[in-house]
């Protein structure tokens, strides 16, 4: 029997580029001679809703279940209809016709998003500027249906997302395995209706689901489910990155009602050993890193040795056969970089396996995706960029590294250079002080226009104990390397760090502001911290001055905890105050406000000079770092 895989993600994930999980399995298997078709699900489905004759089903189910929130849509649901295959288009092609029409008065139904649209919003001169604007409109006119859809028809409806609030932190599959039992809603059956077209097109034997985060296990289980209803011949696979994470400890059987296997960690091996089994050429002990269900009880297979597949001999990922012309460019948030996760197309590729640094102590660092570090030549690395451009047309790249080595940045951005290459590319990087100018200016030369990192709580003493390897000067430096080159910087930030005061949160938003008015950084997000069951925190709380209060494992999945930290702040609080500032500094305004006037309760003034930031960037200021 010869197999035939179709491999499927669900959805839903970003909306303006193909999820690369699939795309390196189907490349790596068809090495192997096995015979692969993929589905991006996700934006699959995101398309078959956003259609006029579904957006009208849309609101007739509204009024079925005598729904009536945002009734300012409901009145003008022809005028939504009318225009939602016009916008979704403009979106995927962004063409300056239509940018032109959809910026007609009157064009746009004005909702509860459109209406409160910033005015001051400074748009670039000439065609750009035009694209830009019907973006951004074409997204808010989106949203006001998103909006509608979650309030009136399906609540687990998110535009990256689906049921989140139900895989998060789900010790227990009972909720899962209740809401399993009801009638699939109009959005899930619309997802069955696409998925059993690419069933009976690809004929596959094997089904695998790519489930990176907890907002696609939902809709995964449920076209599982499906799967095994209508068609039982069809064996069902899981793995991704929530599998990797929260399924480790999994002992609850009722989820292979729906499944056949669960693999972790890399998905090569085990998929071509589910494959050999699946052909009868080996026993089911046979298996590497993979739950079964065996008597009754979940087992885990695992034979050792692994066979190991290292990342530098792996091909390039096969994008081919997806739809590129599907995916759409949404601008939510105007801030040039921030903008890059929702809009253009990137190849997305990784540069090496796992972390290099992995000391982190809020980081996973003891799995595979964070521990096991590989890497890979820059001659091979520059082969697998011109096949993907070939396969999709595509010239921009987005490595998702843990963090990428410097020194292999060096090295891809002068084989780049040599072979004449033209790309755009930005990447996750530490803020280590390998970037100088030099290796900044070398990187921006070869097609480089944003980087990532985490400075975190932006504590010295907090960067510290979480074994980040920078501290605030450092950080200055790098960032200030990178900007001076044209090169955008995001920062990862995070508050309510174990032991994290009141002072230290302060001080950080004070360095977070003289960071961007100093325009060492352009864009940043907060994170408030959880602790997790794999990190060095979650192992050991008691060295980071914490308590784990729950929650209680129930057979399911395990990864995020609950903790008590009674040297620390009200982290939550604080929340609303550090985003609205935040949104300020986005947007370029706000540096000059006190930072009480952010928070709508007394905040301690901050201990920070006002020049703290520019004297690391002086020669004095530098020497007294180093």
């Amino acid at each position: 029997m010869q197999s035939k895989l179709l491999l499927v993600t669900p959805p839903f994930t970003q909306l303006n580029t193909a999820y690369p999980a699939t795309a390196y399995l189907k490349g790596f298997l068809e090495a192997h001679e096995v015979s692969v078709s993929h589905c991006d699900l996700s934006i699959e489905l995101f398309t078959a809703i956003f259609k006029s004759d579904f957006l009208r089903s849309i609101f007739q189910e509204a009024d079925d279940l005598g729904n009536d929130e945002y009734a300012e849509v409901r009145k003008m649901k022809e005028q939504y209809i009318s225009r939602v295959d016009v916008v979704i288009g403009f979106l995927q092609k962004q063409d300056i016709e239509t940018a032109k029409k959809i910026l007609e008065t009157g064009f746009l139904p004005l909702g509860h998003r459109l209406l409160k649209v910033n005015t001051e919003i400074k748009w670039e001169d000439g065609e750009i500027g035009v694209i830009d604007k019907a973006k951004h409109f074409g997204t808010l006119f989106i949203e006001e249906i998103g909006d509608f859809i979650q309030a009136n028809v399906d609540e687990f409806f998110a535009f990256t997302k689906y049921a989140e609030q139900i895989a998060t932190s789900a010790s227990s599959f009972d909720q899962l395995d209740e809401l399993l039992s009801y009638q699939p809603t109009l959005i899930e059956d619309e997802m069955m209706n696409i998925l059993e077209a690419q069933l009976i097109e690809n004929a596959p034997n094997l089904v695998c689901f790519t489930i990176p985060f907890p907002g696609n296990l939902f809709s995964a289980l449920r076209c599982a489910q499906f799967i095994k209803q209508f068609f039982p011949d069809i064996r069902v696979a899981f793995g991704g990155g929530y599998c990797n994470t929260e399924l480790r400890s999994l002992e609850d059987p009722r989820v292979f009602e729906f499944i056949d296997f669960i693999s972790l960690d890399d998905g090569e091996g085990p998929l071509l050993k589910m494959v050999d089994y699946i052909e009868g050429k080996v026993a089911i002990n046979e298996l590497e890193r993979t739950f079964v269900l065996e008597n009754n009880k979940v087992v885990y297979k695992n034979k050792l040795p692994n066979t190991i597949y290292h990342h530098r001999d792996l091909p390039a990922p096969d994008y081919s056969g997806l739809p590129f012309d599907k995916y759409v460019s949404f601008l939510d948030v105007v801030n040039p970089m921030h903008r890059m996760w929702t809009d253009a197309r990137w190849n997305k590729l990784t540069i090496s396996h796992g972390c290099y640094w992995k000391q982190c102590s809020f980081c996973d660092v003891n799995l595979d995706y964070i521990g096991n570090y590989q890497n890979t030549t820059a001659e091979a690395l520059v082969a697998k960029i011109e096949k993907i451009v070939a396969d999709t047309g595509i010239t921009g790249f987005h490595f998702v590294d843990e963090a990428a080595p410097p020194k292999m940045l060096r090295a891809l951005s002068n084989k780049l250079i040599e072979k004449n290459i033209t790309i755009t590319w930005w990447t996750n990087i530490r803020f280590e002080k390998t970037f100088d100018f030099e290796l900044c200016q070398l990187m921006a030369k070869s097609g480089c226009i944003a980087v990532t990192g985490g400075l975190e709580v932006a504590s010295d003493r907090l960067l510290a104990k979480m074994k980040k390897g920078v501290d605030i000067a450092q950080v200055t430096r790098v960032t200030h390397n990178f900007s001076q080159n044209n090169i955008m910087v995001h920062a990862y930030l995070m508050y309510g760090f174990p032991t994290q005061t009141e002072q230290e949160t302060i001080d950080s938003l004070e360095v977070v502001r003289q960071l961007f008015e100093r325009n060492c950084i352009q864009s940043a997000f907060w994170h408030q911290f959880t602790t997790t069951v794999h990190s060095p925190i979650g192992k050991n709380p008691e060295a980071f001055g914490i308590k784990i209060t729950g929650p209680v494992f129930k057979g399911f999945a395990q990864n995020d905890l609950y903790h008590k930290d009674p040297q620390g702040a009200n982290h939550p609080k604080y929340t609303k105050g550090l985003n609205l500032a935040l949104h300020n500094y986005l947007n370029k305004a706000g540096f000059d406000e006190e930072l009480q006037n952010w928070f709508d309760f007394p905040v301690l003034p901050t201990l920070h000079s006002e020049g703290l930031i520019e004297s690391f960037l002086s020669n004095e200021g530098i020497s007294k770092a180093i």
